[in-house]
């Protein structure tokens, strides 16, 4: 027994070694968390206060299940026959499998992942004759998948418009569909796993004797469902040793409920709350910072992380004129850190946002630096920046078959297998292109590809004479793409990134501009070779397995992840901050737990970096740094401003750096970063444009009053990005709008 306990800090030790009650451990990152999991269900056992068969254990992923069995193991090297450790949907098909009748399913019954279920929804809008193009697959799976995470069937779902009525009709059929087929998808586990309980008392008078102790790891990412399931499982007398912590609660979009935690609180009448402060993880100004940043949270359990390791370094806080500045500057200092001796692998560069990967990348691929995209694709392989590709690929060359194949069907135009099969068919037939194939068809068949190859004719016509940055913007609004991803439940992402593609193009001319010109000479089109540019860099610098790299991720990507050194990129109002959040006090909470756990991802050194200016849509627009910025204290600071000393110029491909030996010195002066930025860049009002300027409230006839937090174009043209909370972020022509400044009261 004392080899369990011995090495653990005495939070750890109250908290593995409490009675057998319910109890809520506040574990802060990098507290050790898993250790006290696994050391309290190893206690438990070895002290005799519970058999395995009689411990369930839940965590959310099955790598952490697996790595908590293998450290139980380590502990306690006995047979652990009959206990219970997995993710909760893992748990659900377990418990489903062994009461399968009681639960109205077939003994063998299969599961639905989400390409299946997406799949299965598709065949139900054809049998039904309901238009995919109204109410999109996705969409429709969305509020299904909603409505169970909420512990709703059809009948308890409120539809108070046509298209949610529509949707509860189809989520009433896709069940009776799925009862008939024996299948189940994701969140079905749970949900029928949790009615199972709550109808048959017998059963969960079962369960809840036999699991005297649950153990929840990552208790705050829990949704409605979850914690719902968890209460009829544990009844009134079972003990839940609930480990979390409020202050890294990050996935409100996908369900998750923060206030879980409080609610646990009362209803389980917890008389034990143990906060695991000490960090193992960062030295003591990173710390510093994350809790200084966090305190700014009101509806919160509240701790304080602590180090025995030191203060270490500061926290560098850099400003850059622009965007492509700030990559320069960043890949400059990680060419610093491997030189000192930090390994690729352990540098990592975090974003808010996937779209600000394509600078990043650009820089990295440009300077020869190997990187990895964690968590997600590459820029260029990206699926709706292959769909764009592929448009302007057949303006480009109408008989690319392979760009043929990936668009005449996407967005979904009516155009269905066995008319594929057909135009293939008569390609081969005639040794011919498909599109050429598709103006040789006749009847029902060719009607759907008519339309398309009308569409590409209307593109290809409208983008003459255009920039390359203005005919890819048309090319990816006239697609149809912009409208396809607005209807899915995470299309946001996908949009950014496709307005993204417009800067990699706007990039793209102003980096190549010589090549251009003299390409033109030999009949080669800027959109040709911006199309060639955009392959090689999909297939250019991309690690090896088990090469050492630098670390690429969204924020959210990074959670339960740590690195020597980390990079928090785009610290701007609108961006991180994002702007849907801004105007609200829930989103803005959550936009902060979501800084914290950026920040606390570094053990030794952390680098918060915002640009003046950044490209969006193919123009500069100005921002105002993040305020997050001013929520940190300046003692656990070190400010830096990156000054142009010369031209910035082309250099070779994996040559040096494209820097102008940009140098960067410490500012002592102890005002806030946002007065600090005046100065060093000018003072905001020299941003104003029609006497509005960043960070402004304003007010507007239909949406109310809402704070301007970006501005585009030059003159008449000037537009003026304006967030109006629940009206959500607009784009505003400054010359017709009527913004009118906001009056205090």
């Amino acid at each position: 027994m004392s080899d369990l306990l011995s090495s653990l800090n005495p939070e750890q030790r109250a908290a593995i070694t409490l009675p057998d009650e319910s109890a809520l451990i506040l574990a802060g990152a990098g507290s050790g968390k898993t250790r006290v999991l696994t050391t309290r269900i190893a206690w438990l056992i070895q002290s005799e206060r519970v058999r395995p068969a009689e411990v369930l254990a839940v965590t959310f992923t099955n790598k952490a299940a697996r790595e908590m069995m293998t450290r139980i193991n380590t502990l306690l090297p006995i047979n652990l026959r009959g206990i219970w450790i997995g993710t909760f949907h893992g748990l659900c098909n377990r418990m489903l499998r062994a009461h399968y009748q009681q639960a109205e399913l077939p003994q063998t019954f299969q599961i639905l992942d989400s390409a299946d279920q997406l799949s299965a929804l598709k065949r139900l809008l054809k049998s039904l004759n309901i238009d995919g193009e109204k109410y999109p697959p996705k969409q429709v799976q969305y509020f299904i998948n909603q409505a169970k995470e909420q512990g709703l069937r059809p009948a308890g779902v409120d539809a108070n418009d046509p298209f949610s009525q529509q949707c509860v009709e189809l989520y009433a059929a896709y069940h009776t569909q799925c009862q008939r087929e024996g299948v189940v998808d994701f969140a079905e586990l749970l949900l029928r796993s949790y009615e199972l309980l709550a109808r048959n008392t017998e059963i969960s008078a079962h369960y809840q004797a036999r699991f005297k102790h649950i153990l929840v790891d990552e208790f705050q990412d829990t949704n409605t469902l979850q914690y719902a399931w968890l209460k009829q499982l544990a009844g009134l007398s079972g003990a839940v040793f609930a480990v979390g912590d409020d202050d890294q609660s990050i996935y409100a979009f996908r369900g998750a409920n923060v206030g879980n935690m409080r609610d646990f609180e009362r209803e389980f009448r917890v008389r034990h709350l143990i906060r695991l402060e000490q960090n193992y993880r960062s030295h003591g100004h990173i710390l510093d910072a994350a809790n200084a940043l966090i305190s700014n949270n009101t509806r919160r359990l509240g701790k304080n992380l602590r180090t025995d390791a030191g203060c270490g370094e500061r926290v560098r806080i850099v400003g850059a004129a622009t965007d492509a500045q700030e990559a320069l500057w960043l890949v400059s200092e990680v060419r610093t850190l491997s030189q000192k001796g930090v390994p690729l692998d352990q540098i990592a560069v975090l974003y808010r946002s996937n779209a600000q990967s394509r600078a990043l990348e650009h820089t990295l691929v440009s300077t020869g630096i190997p990187y990895r995209v964690t968590g997600g694709l590459r820029f260029f392989e990206r699926a709706e920046i292959k769909h764009a590709l592929a448009y302007l690929r057949l303006i480009e060359n109408a008989d690319d078959d392979t760009a043929f194949m990936r668009a005449v069907n996407f967005p979904a135009r009516g155009i269905g297998a066995r008319t594929l099969e057909l135009l293939n068919d008569t390609a081969h037939q005639r040794n011919s292109s498909l599109h050429a194939a598709a103006t040789q068809l006749a009847g029902k068949a060719a009607a759907h590809l008519n339309r398309f190859i009308q569409l590409l004719e209307a593109l290809r016509a409208q983008s003459q004479g255009l920039r390359l940055p203005d005919a890819v913007q048309h090319v990816i609004d006239a697609s149809g793409l912009i409208e396809h991803y607005r209807a899915e439940r995470e299309g946001q992402d996908r949009i950014e990134n496709l307005r993204e593609l417009v800067n990699a193009a706007l990039a793209f001319v102003q980096e190549e501009h010589d090549e251009i010109i003299s390409a033109l000479n030999d009949e080669t089109t800027p959109l040709s070779a911006f199309l060639a540019h955009a392959s090689l860099e999909a297939g250019d610098n991309q690690a090896h397995a088990g090469q050492a790299a630098v670390q690429l991720m969204t924020v959210h990507a990074a959670k339960g992840l740590e690195f020597t050194a980390v990079f928090i990129t785009g610290l701007e109002e609108g961006l991180f901050p994002h702007q849907n959040s801004i105007l609200d006090a829930s989103g803005l909470e959550e936009e902060r737990r979501l800084m914290y756990v950026a920040m606390t991802r570094a053990r030794a050194h952390l680098y918060l970096s915002f640009a003046q200016s950044r490209m969006l849509h193919g123009q500069s627009r100005s921002n105002l740094c993040s305020r997050f910025l001013d929520e940190l204290p300046e003692q656990a600071l070190k400010h830096q401003a990156l000054n142009r000393t010369s031209e910035m110029s082309r250099a070779p491909r994996h040559g040096a750096p494209r820097t102008a030996r940009a140098s960067w010195t410490q500012q002592a002066s102890s005002q806030s970063v946002t007065r600090r930025i005046q100065s060093e860049f000018g003072a905001r009002q020299s941003k104003t444009a029609f006497g509005f300027y960043i960070g402004q409230t304003v007010s507007h006839a239909v949406f109310g009053n809402g704070t301007i937090t970006a501005f585009e174009g030059n003159g008449a043209d000037t537009r003026a990005q304006v967030n109006f909370g629940r009206h959500g972020a607009k784009w505003l022509a400054l010359s017709i709008a009527k913004l009118q400044p906001a009056t205090s009261r």
